[in-house]
């Protein structure tokens, strides 16, 4: 068996050049072994488990719809407007929320606090997201991820652009 205190697990951020996106995570099923950059099946897990914070007025990842992947949420502390394809509902710690493959979804920080959340995803293989708000793809063509608008592009290009 393998064990992982996640206090101690090395805490990664991403964010845009505006900051409009931005979070910090922790990897905890590639902390346990699971190989993110294999497609082997026997070196990913069945699912993924995450977990991210995020800064008060943020969001983790523009709008997006996975093609293949389910998503299931958990508010561990904090609260936050969920954006989906129904429109906009608050969420605070306590509550969890799903997503399964073709809904369209982004969880942005509403409060003052620090968001602080779980994401328990499947392992699809071959995924591919879509962004409504900017018309593009992120794709993986077997040897690397890339974003696609028409040609390859920025992550954030249409997403975090000046005001």
């Amino acid at each position: 068996m393998r064990t992982v205190k996640i206090a101690e697990l090395s805490e990664k951020e991403r964010r845009s050049p505006s900051g409009k996106f931005h979070t910090y995570f922790k990897e905890i099923s590639v902390a346990l072994g699971r190989d993110p950059d294999s497609t082997d099946e026997l070196k990913q897990h069945p699912f993924d488990l995450s977990l991210y914070r995020v800064p008060p007025g943020a969001s983790r990842c523009p709008y997006h719809v996975h093609s293949a992947q389910s998503e299931l949420y958990l508010i561990v502390a904090g609260c936050a407007t969920v954006r989906d394809e129904g429109g906009l509902t608050e969420v605070s710690a306590g509550e969890a929320f799903f997503f399964p493959p073709g809904e369209a979804h982004e969880i942005r920080n509403t409060g003052t606090e620090d968001l602080l959340y779980y994401v328990i995803a499947d392992n699809t293989v071959g995924e591919c997201c879509y962004y409504p708000d900017s018309d593009k793809w992120w794709v993986n063509d077997g040897r690397g991820v890339k974003v696609v608008k028409g040609k390859a592009v920025d992550y954030f290009v249409g997403e975090d652009e000046p005001s």
